[in-house]
């Protein structure tokens, strides 16, 4: 193990433990770098990653502490990382995707009130007069997260946010064919939207799984018709 990574383990493990609670100063370099039996350059090594990582935050002047590590922050770099993804690794993130939302549409379905149900309407209503991808798919977003923030877990909610990213969802419909895939998404909506009205659950999953399904298939084909494709914006 590279002694970067040992220190990186070292400084996790103290946190883990509870030796530095979430907010917590770290002592000084030299005190850490003596107490884990470290050298102070592979402590600053650490200490660079970990902040990268966002579970340490460095106040220029004060030191260094514990960030809050709350979910939103620790997931900011997996958010980096979908916004960026290409071809194989962004159909993963789909499938990761695909493994959770419609759980969770299906529970929405109980879930959901009246004044949700009629916002929810109104997105799609306004969804369809878009003029550019890019307000289409802000529509999508809304629509989808709507739906998952009445699951009551806030965590849930922004992973699935941090899976599909708005460019992501921006390189995906651009490289189709956008007026096709336009229509499709409006109706896999409208289905998903029916069953949520019913208050049909498992109706729900499957629309759900049908319309993240028909995304990732579409991906999955393009990758084997041209392996080397790359999906630009």
């Amino acid at each position: 193990m590279a002694l970067t990574d040992e220190a990186i383990d070292k400084i996790k493990a103290m946190i883990v433990d509870g030796e530095l609670a979430p907010g917590s100063r770290l002592p000084k370099e030299e005190i850490l770098a003596g107490q884990l039996g470290l050298s102070r350059n592979s402590l600053r090594e650490a200490v660079r990653a970990l902040t990268a990582m966002r579970i340490l935050i460095t106040r220029q002047g004060d030191g260094t502490y514990v960030s809050s590590l709350e979910p939103h922050l620790l997931l900011e770099s997996l958010s980096f990382a979908a916004d960026v993804s290409h071809g194989h690794t962004a159909l993963q993130l789909l499938q990761v995707r695909r493994l959770l939302e419609p759980q969770a549409t299906g529970q929405a379905a109980a879930l959901l009130k009246e004044e949700d149900l009629k916002e929810l309407r109104n997105i799609l209503n306004r969804s369809r007069t878009v003029a550019t991808v890019e307000e289409f798919v802000a529509h999508d977003i809304a629509f989808h997260l709507r739906i998952v923030e009445a699951v009551g877990n806030p965590v849930l909610s922004l992973l699935l946010q941090v899976l599909s990213t708005r460019t992501q969802r921006v390189r995906i419909v651009r490289g189709s064919q956008t007026r096709q895939a336009l229509n499709n998404a409006h109706q896999d909506h409208e289905q998903i939207l029916d069953a949520l009205q019913s208050r049909d659950a498992l109706l729900a999953a499957a629309a759900a799984t049908v319309h993240i399904t028909a995304v990732e298939q579409w991906l999955a084909a393009s990758l084997t018709d041209d392996p080397m494709q790359v999906i630009d914006d």
